[in-house]
């Protein structure tokens, strides 16, 4: 058998060799022939190809305990990524429910409906007692400039001059307030006037001028239609105190009150009608002596706070006839208006000098000191007397009605014959015009504008304007007054003026009526925004985390972790690519995932290892028994046993056995024969 191999070795320039692996007797010389680092690299090799053996022989065992490490890696990422889940959707939810409450409750509405209420001691309520603001009344006189002229006949017409404006600052307040129990309170109004000289614009109280007598044009207006003998003492009083129906005097006197001796002896003669000793227009306008009010509170309706339920203890003013002229329910002094106006509401505006609840509609909208107001003025025909709205008609009295453009307010104002209108007779019939000249209505000068904050009904702009004119009947029978018959005879006008708030208020303004709406839309859009995001990334977790995902760095963890071998048979195979035995482990088939490069490589190569040692030993088996013919190629240093260059003929298997039979038989049956392929092609 060697002497056949020899030859085959020789025909084919392959060697091949009986190696005794378990060999006693002549271990020495085959480790000093083949050297010992290879021996022994070959030997621990082939040690771990026997514990390789062993794990394959376990690998039910070991795919058991690994699919458990898998399921159980698995619950519990799922139980964390559940967890988040949970914790997202939980913050979704809440963000949402965040949403709907504000959308729903409106908590800005409840914060400011609790503070509007006239609470004793509240915010609101010291605003509205004694307001910080700028408030002023600005007047202006009509100054006859052709009186000599005028009562000496030789005009038919009275010459006015407009003068001012004499500007007074307003210190409105409510004093002796009370608290009833039916959410009301009552209170005294008081406007008590300072003069503002910077404001004037260079006038002065004491400026000159000629102004209506209005203590003699009144009497001579009420005594005219009285019997013979009233009229006999009225005009010898005239005579007595030489009264003239234009005076020269100062502009406060005439606004603030004048000596004079009819009306000192009007006082001492008609004293149930005349209780003052001086006479003065703006003085008798802001006498608020024996006025008391009634207000809401606001707590049954806070928009209503601040409104009037009673003046003088009653609805309506005693001077009207009729529901529509007397109410004063539910209108404002200017201080507070109604809260939550809509835009086609009208509001109440009461002041005791209009001597009415004077309606106020809405005409546009802007802004007023960086907030959201809307803007209110008087209708048209508010001071028609029932020629163009019927219920007006309530205005006439003793069923005498004015011109359009004038409303007769003489029991407001001590029986004197005073008729309003807007400045300058703007908006008036044309026969106001007849008898006067100098008056320029125009609209943007002498319309009244009010800007009302909508959702509080606090003013932030305001500017009321108001005429007061006398309206004087027949009165040729009276000394001294005649060519002021029939006559409607401007004395001034007046502008309440709200210049800008004061720097306190207009904070307290700014925070609720703009910081807060705002704070409560962004709470609102932002919790609704934040709830959807977690709710869809809670879905998002729930779906592709937790049932749908296997994370691709578990399988990565799961390889390194549970298949450290096939990492150290790479390292031992890099190791070991130079040495003399080629690798004696196989992988073991199935523990490595069968979809990675890294499985389909080894798969690979190990199936060619296989086909080239089976193709080979058919070959081997063919020119032994004399098949093929083909002769086999290849180079010596090819050799199928022992591929090192070292090994010679000096090793055992290139020399004859010299001992015995039974010897050669005992290491034939301890011997095998070991094939290592170096990688050559075997042609046929």
């Amino acid at each position: 058998m060697k002497e056949l191999l020899q030859i085959w070795s020789r025909v084919t320039g392959r060697q091949y060799a009986s190696v005794a692996e378990a060999r006693r007797d002549k271990p020495q010389q085959r480790r000093k022939d083949r050297g010992p680092a290879a021996f022994e690299a070959n030997l621990s090799e082939c040690e771990e190809l026997d514990h390789k053996l062993t794990d394959d022989r376990n690998l039910d065992d070991r795919r058991d305990a690994i699919i458990d490490r898998l399921f159980t890696r698995r619950r519990s990422y799922q139980a964390k990524e559940s967890k988040r889940s949970f914790i997202f959707l939980a913050m979704g939810l809440v963000a949402l429910g965040t949403a709907l409450f504000v959308q729903f409750v409106h908590p800005y509405d409840l914060i400011f409906n609790y503070k509007i209420v006239l609470g004793d001691g509240g915010e609101i309520y010291e605003l509205w007692r004694k307001p910080d603001v700028n408030l002023y009344t600005k007047v202006y006189l009509f100054n006859v400039t052709n009186a000599d002229d005028y009562m000496a006949g030789r005009d038919s017409k009275l010459k006015l001059a407009e003068v001012g404006p004499y500007v007074y600052r307003e210190l409105l307040e409510h004093s002796n307030v009370t608290f009833n129990e039916n959410g009301t309170l009552s209170a005294i109004p008081r406007h008590p006037l300072v003069w503002d000289e910077e404001m004037s614009e260079g006038h002065r109280e004491d400026d000159i001028l000629y102004m209506p007598h209005i203590a003699l044009l009144s009497i001579a207006h009420v005594t005219a239609q009285k019997d013979f003998i009233t009229r006999f003492g009225l005009n010898n009083l005239v005579r007595l105190t030489n009264s003239r129906p234009l005076l020269k005097m100062t502009a406060r006197e005439f606004m603030m009150g004048h000596e004079s001796k009819l009306m000192s002896l009007g006082h001492s003669f008609m004293p149930g009608w005349i209780y003052f000793d001086k006479l003065g227009l703006i003085d008798r306008m802001y006498d608020f002596e024996g006025d008391y009010e009634t207000i809401y509170t606001g707590e049954t309706n806070p928009s209503y706070s601040g409104l009037i339920d009673t003046y003088r203890g009653s609805t309506d003013l005693p001077q009207w006839e009729g529901k529509h002229c007397s109410n004063v329910q539910n209108a404002s002094d200017g201080t507070k208006f109604k809260g939550d106006i809509g835009e086609n509401e009208t509001v109440l505006f009461f002041r005791k000098s209009l001597c009415r609840a004077a309606p106020l509609i809405r005409t546009g909208e802007g802004v007023k000191n960086g907030i959201e107001v809307y803007k209110f003025t008087f209708p048209e025909h508010m001071l028609d007397n029932g020629k163009h709205i019927e219920e007006n008609k309530c205005f006439c009295r003793e069923g005498k009605c004015l011109p359009e453009g004038l409303i007769d307010v003489t029991d407001c104002y001590y029986g004197f014959p005073i008729a309003l209108s807007y400045p300058h007779f703007y908006k008036g019939d044309d026969i106001l015009f007849e008898k006067v000249e100098g008056l320029t209505p125009n609209r943007e000068q002498h319309e009244t504008r009010l800007y009302i904050n909508p959702k509080s009904g606090f003013p932030m702009d305001l500017s009321a304007k108001i005429q007061i004119n006398m309206a004087i009947g027949n009165i040729d029978s009276i000394e001294n007054t005649k060519g002021f018959s029939n006559l409607y005879l401007p004395l001034l006008w007046f502008d309440i003026k709200l210049a800008s708030l004061a720097p306190s208020m207009e904070t307290k303004c700014t925070l609720y009526l703009n910081a807060l709406p705002i704070l409560e839309s962004a709470i609102l859009y932002g919790s609704l925004v934040t709830g959807v995001l977690f709710v869809l990334l809670s879905a998002y977790i729930s779906t592709f985390r937790v049932v749908l995902r296997t994370p691709r760095d578990r399988q990565n963890r799961f390889n390194f972790k549970t298949n450290i071998w096939m990492d150290d048979e790479k390292s031992s195979m890099q190791r070991n690519k130079d040495d003399i035995y080629a690798p004696c482990e196989i992988p073991l088939s199935g523990t490595e995932s069968e979809n990675s490069d890294e499985y389909t490589a080894k798969s690979t190569f190990i199936k060619a290892q296989s086909d080239k040692i089976r193709e080979f030993g058919q070959k081997l088996t063919g020119k032994m028994h004399g098949i093929g013919g083909a002769k086999l190629a290849g180079d010596r240093k090819n050799s199928l046993i022992y591929p090192d260059d070292s090994l010679d003929e000096t090793n055992d298997a290139y020399r004859s056995d010299s001992g015995d039979d039974s010897d050669r038989e005992r290491r034939r049956d301890t011997a095998y024969l070991q094939v290592v392929d170096d990688g050559s092609e075997f042609e046929t």
